[in-house]
């Protein structure tokens, strides 16, 4: 059965709408299961009872008609064991309930699964047969198999509405993912699929027949041009039978009969890329399911023409699109250019669903403002075209469908979001100081140009972490040392004379160059950061001239060396360093030697502290990375993302121990991570002794508002209350309380505020 229920799945995935995916899971389960019924009952919210949605076997007439309560006949009771329950005389059974409009008091033999998903028992799929016998072991493995693959498609359909129309209510749909950039986006979804992938192109329907028609003979015309042009480029380097593929894949896109079902399928009102890939999905599919395995090996040629012609159609709708006010732009994995075409003042919100908060999306989105959430790996994303939704930026969570009540409470966090951001307007040209005297630097994270003028406009008195792989990631090729030059100058230049620390190329575990690709089972614990840089010298060479370079006339660079494990990578990285400065001397530079310091982000360097203060100007942790290895926890998995705690006792240790070693050399120290951009959090790194807290420029005002409503000594104690704590829960319950006690506690984000009131 394992290839039918390939072939079922594979089906069902493509299915026009949910109507069209049961009616192709009762109608092929009954002829491979050689069974007289098979149905399909799903869960109405609203009522919480379990509707006969599709049958093949017992009167039509009763779908939509028949409900059955969690607990009644065998239908409910296989809902509410959340098990199968196979019986060879289903009449027997004391749960059994006869109803007339299904006619099924002709069926004896009985096996029903649980259709689930999150724990949630979304529906129950039931064969019947006549005669009275018990399903054997595989017919039972086989039904539950394809129970847990239609519990995704039903769990989609939820969300997306398409239970809607099929009689049951509308329902509020939420899905968790990864906060990517803080704040809230209430919009409607605009999807931007990948250009070739005939699986992923949504239904879509469109009222100008004309235009779609058109739209699909340019498409038609594109490829075929395009398709003969590489045959002849390459003509010389193929045999006659490989040219001969290209004469077959012309010869496909004339076959009228290909044409005929597109063009009929656009007639239906159907979008022409989604006509184009439901017929050669089709095609597709009949190749595969060939016995002779010279035709099944010709589906992945169709596939891949159905692919050019796809993308040609997808290029000229790119063309014509037009984006409506607060789009919260959708994709499987967006880029930057995609982001760039949508016009800034349209533009609400984004959510990847491949992705982290560290890629260069995710930085970029920040550096706009725009509200992001990444990693959202759960969300039907091909099937969420224009519907409403709400990104919640703060906890990465998507709400799809929002109700009235919903809608009000978010509509209410924006607007107190944008009360607190004008009140603390006046704050940016004072000093970053508590209520008795104690200065403490307040720094900014940046990686793009767009961050200056905010981060300026709320008051930064520099960079404490430049992220230099910014440049590198949005190119094709490494960029040259005049272009890394061109680039260091112009942030060097913006901040000046405010410091500005330059971190190495920091490339490898999630940030990756797509021209020089890292493959590695396990990245985070591989080849990155400063080890990649090390064992190219070439490439540090080039980005340390660049720096110092841009430098001149200024003097306000740092630089600053990233994933230091031990002293001999502090003492090789040195070596070069003095290398490019001693070689800008020779050639006429009349820089000055900046200031070398590293970042502690792993554990090792936590309990070396002490002797790599020695060998270096300033430290800064990098508190991210430092709590994913020290809890070991990837930040960027949404499955464990709920025990990534910023505020575990362990991670409290490890600051502090930093800091005492620190003090105890006259190193400065700095942090440079999500926590300092907590207001509570920058307490408690101000009472460790921290001198610089650098942070996304949105959290500056928040902290600099909670710094200058409290006294050192007071956190002080504070701090000592909250180190002899045994949880990150109580601790965070505790700083929440502080500040809601010092009449502060509106400068807790939302996410964190809600957090402290759950525990």
């Amino acid at each position: 059965m394992l290839g039918s229920l390939r072939s079922i799945v594979q089906e069902v995935n493509t299915a026009r709408d949910l109507p069209s995916a049961l009616d192709i899971i009762v109608r092929r389960v009954r002829d491979v299961m050689q069974t007289k019924v098979c149905s399909v009952y799903l869960r109405d919210k609203h009522s919480g009872n379990y509707v006969l949605m599709a049958t093949e076997g017992l009167n039509q007439d009763a779908v939509g008609q028949v409900h059955m309560a969690p607990g009644e006949g065998l239908v409910g009771n296989v809902a509410t064991r959340e098990e199968p329950i196979n019986l060879e005389h289903a009449e027997a059974h004391p749960a059994y309930q006869y109803f007339p409009a299904t006619g099924e008091e002709r069926f004896s033999a009985f096996l029903g699964t649980p259709i689930i998903h999150h724990r949630n028992v979304l529906g129950v799929l039931v064969v019947q047969q006549a005669e009275r016998r018990r399903f054997d072991e595989g017919e039972e493995a086989f039904l539950v198999t394809l129970s847990a693959q239609l519990a995704g498609v039903i769990a989609h359909a939820e969300a997306t509405g398409a239970l809607a129309t099929m009689g049951q209510q509308r329902n509020e749909a939420k899905f968790a993912g990864l906060a990517a950039s803080p704040g809230i986006a209430i919009g409607r979804a605009h999807i931007v699929a990948p250009p070739a992938n005939l699986a992923t192109v949504p239904f879509a329907c469109s009222m100008d027949v004309d235009a779609e028609l058109a739209l699909f003979q340019q498409a038609l015309a594109a490829a075929r041009s395009e398709i003969r042009e590489v045959g002849e480029r390459l003509k010389n380097d193929l045999n006659k039978e490989e040219r001969a593929l290209f004469d077959a894949y012309i010869s496909m896109l004339d076959d009228s009969s290909i044409a005929v079902e597109v063009c009929e399928r656009i007639r239906q009102k159907l979008t022409a890329s989604r006509a184009w890939a439901e017929v050669m999905l089709e095609h597709v599919r009949r190749f595969e399911a060939m016995s002779d395995s010279y035709f099944r090996d010709r589906a992945a040629d169709v596939r891949d023409l159905g692919a050019r012609v796809l993308m040609h159609l997808r290029q000229q709708e790119q063309s014509q699109r037009d984006y409506p006010a607060n789009t919260i732009l959708i994709g499987e994995e967006l880029t930057a250019s995609v982001l760039a075409e949508v016009p800034r003042e349209k533009l609400a919100g984004l959510v990847s669903v491949k992705g982290s908060s560290n890629s260069h999306v995710a930085i970029l989105a920040r550096a706009m403002g725009v509200p992001a959430v990444m990693g959202a790996q759960e969300l039907p994303w091909e099937q969420v075209d224009g519907v409403d939704m709400i990104v919640d930026g703060y906890r990465g969570d998507l709400h799809l469908q929002p109700g009235p009540e919903l809608r009000r409470h978010y509509e209410a966090i924006v607007a107190e979001e944008r009360e607190l951001a004008r009140n603390l307007d006046h704050l940016a040209k004072l000093p970053g100081e508590t209520a008795d005297g104690h200065r403490v630097r307040l720094w900014v994270n940046t990686g793009l140009m767009a961050d200056v003028v905010r981060s300026l406009e709320r008051g930064a008195e520099g960079v404490g972490l430049y992220r230099t792989e910014v440049p590198f990631l949005l190119r094709d090729r490494f960029p040259s040392e005049e272009e890394q030059r061109e680039i260091y100058h112009e942030q060097l230049a913006a901040f000046a004379p405010r410091p500005v620390t330059m971190r190495t190329l920091d490339i490898g575990g999630d940030k990756a160059l797509t021209y020089f690709p890292i493959e590695e089972t396990n990245p985070f614990l591989g080849w990155r950061g400063i080890r990649v840089t090390l064992d190219h010298p070439e490439i540090f060479l080039g980005q340390v001239r660049a720096m110092m370079k841009a430098s001149l006339g200024l003097d306000n660079l740092r630089i600053m060396l990233p994933m230091i494990t031990g002293v001999s990578e502090v003492e090789a990285a040195r070596k070069l360093v003095n290398r490019a400065y001693d070689e800008l001397i020779d050639e006429g530079y009349a820089i000055k030697r900046p200031p070398l310091g590293i970042m502690i982000e792993v554990p090792s360097a936590v309990y070396q502290a002490r002797e790599l203060a020695k060998r270096v100007d300033f430290i800064s942790v990098g508190s991210n990375d430092l709590t994913q290895y020290l809890l070991a926890v990837d930040r960027n998995n949404s499955r464990v993302a709920s025990i990534y705690h910023s505020f575990h006792p362990s991670v409290l240790q490890a600051l502090l121990q930093v800091v005492t070693a620190c003090h105890e050399t006259s190193t400065k120290i700095g942090i440079c991570g999500e926590l300092a951009g907590d207001p509570g959090g920058a307490l408690l790194l101000v009472a460790m002794g921290y001198d610089v807290l650098s942070m996304n420029a949105t959290n500056l005002p928040r902290v600099k508002a909670a710094l200058r409503e409290v006294n050192k000594s007071d956190l002080d104690r504070l701090l000592q209350q909250i180190l002899t704590m045994e949880s990150p829960e109580q601790i965070e319950e505790k700083l929440h309380g502080y500040l809601q006690d010092l009449g502060i506690g509106g400068l807790v984000q939302p996410q964190k505020a809600e957090a402290s009131s759950d525990s």
